[in-house]
């Protein structure tokens, strides 16, 4: 069910045609333009496909690649150190 905050009305769809205004949250997410675009809410989410789409239209791959909204690919990007593995 969509909510009063996310009703679609014809005013609203052609604003969306003009500027692509996917996130309606109270507090946007970061435009997927930002760095950190892989932190904008999942409106969709697929485990089992290991993939999920992002409010701001990016889509997030489980092994931390993305698919931006012009279809830009981005490859891992992320690197992840925890204390014990990392040697100085």
């Amino acid at each position: 069910m969509i909510g009063p905050s996310l009703k679609v009305t014809p005013a609203r769809r052609r604003a969306d045609r003009e500027s692509i205004l996917m996130c309606v949250h109270t507090t946007p997410c970061p435009d997927a333009t930002s760095d950190a675009r892989d932190l904008a809410a999942a409106v969709s989410s697929h485990p089992e496909q290991g993939w999920s789409l992002l409010c701001n239209g990016v889509v997030l791959f489980d092994d931390d690649g993305e698919l931006l909204p012009d279809g830009q690919a981005v490859d891992t990007h992320h690197e992840w150190r925890t204390a014990g593995l990392v040697s100085a």
